[in-house]
């Protein structure tokens, strides 16, 4: 599905465009931006915003929030996670697509061919994934941005790439190596069932914050893991070979489609040892 907004549209498909979006990158709007969304200022967005998207808040929910920040990095009452061990889940939600890791340890998305090593900054991790599976969730502005650990395990250290800070939508996708260029965050997750897992948060356009709650701890299958904050965003999980598989029907809606529709904490695959 590719819902680009038409800012986004604009900054990546005409000159004019590219100028204003190269202002942006240069000029570091982000922190205006930022600390103006975090002030009681920004609370005349929160009523516009869940109009234009359509989110089903209480008014008394709206109403709770002091700031943009807190209404965009909200928790979600109710989350159906599928518990079962063997089972995958999605880790949030957002928009599912899924790639094929080639031998050179690789992978390509739209025009643009990412390179592992270049991702992860890890050669020696990176080779651990030839002939493995990617699998990309595009979080898109109306979803809940917090996101939860897909099994039972153990996690290593946070590792932060500093970076630019593009957009996640397609079209971006299609112009520019957005996942070597932006700011991300990754960590290997030691799983019981899935083996050793890199999962890598993205951040996204004018604004990139990734909050992850711990580090070099074990976890459990649901449990909350970080959030994003202020705009869209795309968390990578890197599978090794002979791991996991998809549903077959979610295999399926992928050969008509780019992407599938998922929520957090639902069945997507299955472990494969």
């Amino acid at each position: 599905m590719n819902n680009n907004s038409k800012l986004v549209t604009f900054l990546y498909s005409n000159m004019l465009g590219r100028c204003f979006l190269k202002l942006i990158m240069q000029s570091h709007l982000e922190r205006p931006i930022t600390r103006f969304l975090h002030s009681g200022y920004s609370k005349p967005l929160i009523k516009r915003y869940i109009k234009k998207h359509d989110i089903k808040l209480t008014p008394e929910e709206q109403a709770s929030y002091r700031s943009f920040r807190d209404f965009f990095a909200r928790r979600r009452e109710h989350i159906n996670v599928d518990y079962a061990p063997k089972h995958l889940i999605s880790p949030c939600d957002g928009w599912l697509s899924a790639f094929p890791i080639n031998e050179d340890s690789s992978f390509s998305l739209k025009n643009s061919h990412y390179r592992l090593r270049d991702f992860l900054q890890d050669e020696e991790l990176a080779e651990n994934y030839l002939g493995g599976t990617c699998l990309i969730f595009r979080l898109c502005v109306s979803d809940c941005h917090r996101y939860c650990y897909i099994d039972d395990g153990y996690l290593s250290k946070n590792n932060y790439i500093a970076g630019m800070l593009h957009s996640v939508q397609p079209i971006a996708c299609e112009k520019v190596p957005v996942f070597v260029l932006n700011r991300r965050s990754w960590c290997l997750l030691t799983t019981k069932n899935f083996g050793p897992v890199v999962q890598c948060e993205i951040g996204a356009l004018a604004v990139g914050g990734i909050f992850n709650k711990h580090e070099n701890t074990r976890f459990v299958k649901g449990a909350e893991k970080g959030h994003f904050e202020l705009a869209g965003s795309t968390i990578i999980l890197l599978f090794e070979p002979g791991t996991i598989n998809l549903k077959d029907e979610i295999s399926a809606e992928l050969l008509h489609q780019e992407e599938v529709r998922v929520l957090q904490g639902q069945w997507i695959g299955n472990a494969l040892n």
